[in-house]
């Protein structure tokens, strides 16, 4: 190997454990880590379809440093938990099911349509008053309201499990502005659920993968080692940061997401 060589690998090595690390972050804080993994992936050679599935694979990483470094934030609500990933999982595998049918291409005008929603759900459920806390919890008192409730969230937990299943752009975020809405919890739970929600689907979507597809394992490997690292330190920087000002910064970043993506689909 000449040195010329060497150093291709050794920047392709650096580059793609640096995307990983940033990816980690945006993944566990944001749900928007395919705006840099996806992207690197691409960059180093990889085609589309192959750069899609490797990238799902290490995402898996982001899930496992997320989940650890979020055990504080997760305690006393796996059993919520554990409900919310299998009604996602019922949807991921409605929406895989969908996508042998009706390729994602043909989904791809309304997915900038459906961040932008998600963005506009972070804004509004970061401006939750006092009263409109107290009426969701009257609500929460009625027995009819409360199932009604109880039944339209376990309903958004499958439709946008539905989604990541079938096309999976910005999955992450969705569901952090579902369960915002959803949740009376702190941000940094409803991250750390986020996160345990996205980790399982990741996970699942890979084992598909490895028996009906090709994935790049050194790829998968390099950033993935990023993306642990990132992952971990995502929930930590949550913990101990503005919430109002990330909300807005995620939320302007998922706008600028589906400004790009309406771009691509349509011009």
């Amino acid at each position: 190997m000449s040195g010329s060589e060497g150093e291709i690998i050794l920047g392709t090595v650096l580059f793609l454990f640096g995307a990983g690390v940033v990816a980690g972050l945006l993944a566990s804080t944001a749900g928007l880590a395919s705006l840099v993994s996806y992207p690197a992936l691409l960059a180093v050679g990889l085609p589309p379809v192959i750069a899609n599935v490797t990238n799902t694979t290490a995402l898996i990483f982001s899930g496992v440093g997320a989940t650890v470094s979020s055990l504080k934030e997760l305690r006393g609500h796996f059993h919520q938990l554990v409900m919310f990933v299998i009604l996602s999982l019922i949807g991921s595998i409605g929406g895989s099911t969908l996508l042998l049918i009706a390729p994602a291409g043909s989904f791809e005008k309304v997915v900038p349509f459906f961040i932008l929603a998600a963005a506009i759900m972070l804004f509004v459920s970061g401006r939750q008053t006092d009263n409109t806390t107290e009426r969701l919890k009257a609500a929460q008192a009625h027995p009819v309201k409360r199932i009604l409730i109880r039944v339209a969230s376990y309903l958004g937990i499958i439709l946008v499990g539905a989604y990541t299943g079938y096309f999976g752009a910005a999955g992450g975020v969705i569901f952090l502005a579902l369960l915002s809405i959803i949740l009376n919890e702190d941000f940094a739970v409803i991250n750390a659920m986020k996160n345990v929600i996205a980790f399982v689907g990741n996970l699942v979507a890979t084992i598909i993968f490895i028996f009906r597809s090709k994935i790049n394992w050194h790829f998968a490997i390099l950033m993935g080692i990023g993306l642990f690292i990132g992952g971990y330190i995502g929930p930590i920087i949550v913990r101990h940061v503005n919430i109002k000002l990330l909300r807005a910064l995620i939320a302007i970043a998922a706008v600028g997401l589906a400004i790009d993506l309406f771009v691509t689909a349509y011009f």
